[in-house]
This record gives structure tokens, sequence and C-alpha cells, in this order.
């Protein structure tokens, strides 16, 4: 299969949800969307039908860098803001791996920003689950970087004055090659997305909206409304959303995507796999980054690139003779003068 999945060099056996449950308690707050992330992972996994152990979830600091706790695998919790850091070290030293990284909003756009635009921009062989419910929640609710401007937290008494990451746009802008979102409350939706990000060959981000229910409760309620613009993609399909599909993105007079009646407009076609990127930013852009009535899901863009992780042990293979292999680069020429 052409992903970064690897079967290894022996025969998976069948597995199922129970071989990836650990014993170890699930401890997060009653109604937090973490769980439904984790149900869909659990469930997904055997679907693969590769040994457990050539699974790594590596994580950062939050609540949903827990996560390597609560799954049978290999698995690391690292320190805040460095789990994309620790896991393209993991991608490169073992192309048996598929190697997954849970992080959240702060973690991974906050100290972990620089981290992450880089394993993205080099297309690491790694898939990126961004839980992103707008709010720092392990630290008791301070302002996150996707918190919306005017947000009053325990970290802005006086509102927000700083206008938040739109995720997807942030990862398109950084060269991605897979970039996703969807939410915890869609358990198909995510599940299909999810498992699309995993079988990519190259760097994935699945942004997960993800509801605390604590410090930021109903983050995401609006768009359940039946009002709301809800934005499914799809690709090779025309964009159409609401109730009875009554509404549609097309292109206005200007060339700019605009919301219109479908039967007063002519949809565009969304295309996933269009090299140029700028189709999938101008979709993401549609989002409402303030009380989220608007918002795309779906697969923005899933193209083919070679992955850093590959490049790199191709450049670093030697023929059978090592020893003469390195005497010849030690000894050969100068690679600088003075």
């Amino acid at each position: 299969m052409s992903s970064d999945l690897n079967l290894g060099t022996s025969a998976a056996t069948a597995l199922t949800r129970q071989d990836f449950v650990p014993s170890t308690e699930v401890r997060w707050c009653p109604g937090c969307g973490d769980y439904a992330v984790l149900a869909s992972l659990l469930g997904l996994l055997p679907t693969f039908g590769i040994p457990k152990e050539n699974f790594v979830v590596v994580s950062g600091i939050g609540c949903s860098s827990r996560f390597p706790y609560y799954v049978d695998t290999y698995g690391m919790h690292g320190i805040h803001g460095r789990p994309a850091a620790i896991a393209t070290g993991v991608a490169l030293a073992n192309e048996d791996l598929s190697v997954m990284v849970v992080t959240g909003d702060g973690d991974a756009l906050a100290i972990g920003g620089n981290h992450l635009i880089h394993a993205l921009r080099r297309n690491v062989n790694i898939t990126i689950i961004l839980f992103n419910n707008r709010i720092y929640g392990l630290t008791k609710g301070q302002a996150s970087p996707t918190s919306e401007c005017g947000k009053i937290t325990k970290s802005t008494p006086f509102g927000l004055i700083e206008e938040p990451f739109n995720v997807v746009s942030l990862a398109l802008g950084a060269g991605a090659t897979f970039v996703a979102r969807t939410v915890d409350s869609q358990r198909e939706h995510l599940t299909t997305t999810l498992k699309a990000a995993i079988e990519h060959k190259g760097a994935s981000l699945v942004e997960v909206f993800q509801n605390c229910q604590i410090f930021n409760n109903g983050a995401f309620e609006a768009l359940k409304d039946p009002e709301a613009e809800l934005i499914r993609l799809e690709h090779g399909q025309p964009v159409l959303f609401g109730k009875d599909n009554q509404l549609c993105i097309t292109r206005n007079a200007q060339g700019v995507l605009v919301c219109a009646n479908a039967g007063e407009a002519t949809p565009i076609v969304h295309d996933a796999h269009r090299v140029d990127s700028s189709l999938a930013f101008e979709l993401s852009q549609l989002t409402d980054i303030g009380v989220m009535r608007r918002a795309p899901i779906g697969i923005f863009r899933d193209v083919d690139h070679p992955a850093l992780d590959d490049l790199a042990r191709a450049q670093l293979s030697f023929p059978k003779d090592r020893v003469a292999a390195l005497q010849e680069y030690i000894t050969g020429k100068d690679t600088w003068t003075i």
C-alpha cells in the first residue's frame, strides 16, 4: 500500500480493537471530546492489518497528550511543544513504523509552533492529530492560540485582543501534503478522515474540533445549528451544504469564493489532489474564527510528494563495503577551502 504503513519482515496477525486497549484507566473529564477520538482510533488501528508494535504514538503536554497511555502500542509522552520533533526522529530512525503525533492547540501552536511548521514543510512521514478546543484545558482555562478575539479567560480577563490561528490555513501555508479537519461528535467522518491521514505517505495533519466540557464548553455548538454553515468537502464533488444542499460555494464576479443559493449559482468542484494549494487555502479561509458559525470540514489537500525520511535514508545508503566507502568519504576531496 502506498502509505506510511509498513508490514515489516513478518506477516501481521489478525488484530481486534481489544488488542489496542491497555489496562490503564482512561482519565478525562466526563463529556470530553477526547473520548470520541480515542474510540475512533482504537477501532481503526486493527483495520490496517499490521503488528501493533509498528505503531508509535508521540505526545507533548496537555489533556490530549495522555493518549500514549491509552493506546497499547509503543509511545512517548514528551515535553511541551516538542512531539513533532520527537516524532521526526522516530520516523527517521525506523522506516517500519507508523508514527502518530497527538497534540493540542496550545501544545502545537504556541511553544510547539516552530516544530509543527517545519515537520509539515519537510514532509516527514508522520500523522499529526491536533485537538483544537480553543483553550488551555490542562492548565485550567487560559486563552490559547486558537481562542477567538474578545474571549474572556483566566489569562485575558478584559478580553483577548489577538486574532486566532486558522489551523488549516497555517498547515497549508507550511506546505503540508495532507490537511484535513473533522469534528469529535461526527464519528463516521472522524474515523474516515483519520484513516486517510494515516494512510497518506508523508506529513499529514488533521485538526479535530474537540469540546472541552469544563473550560470551554460549547465552543463549536453554533455549528450544530441547522442554520449554521458546516461545509463538507469531498474530492471531485461540487461544494454543496445546508439543509437539502440548498447552498453552495461559488466564485463571484471578482473571482472570490462566496456562499450562494445552489439554484442560482454554479458551485465550485473540490479538488483535494490539486498540486497547487491555492484552492484548498481559499476554502480554509471560509472558516469563521469567531463564533464558529461557518467551517469547512473534510480533506482540503492530499497530494504526493517525497517524504523527508525516505529521502534521508536514500542519501545515507552505503554500498556493501561500508568501511571502504567511509574511508573514501573521509579522505576524498576537500569540502571547503580556507
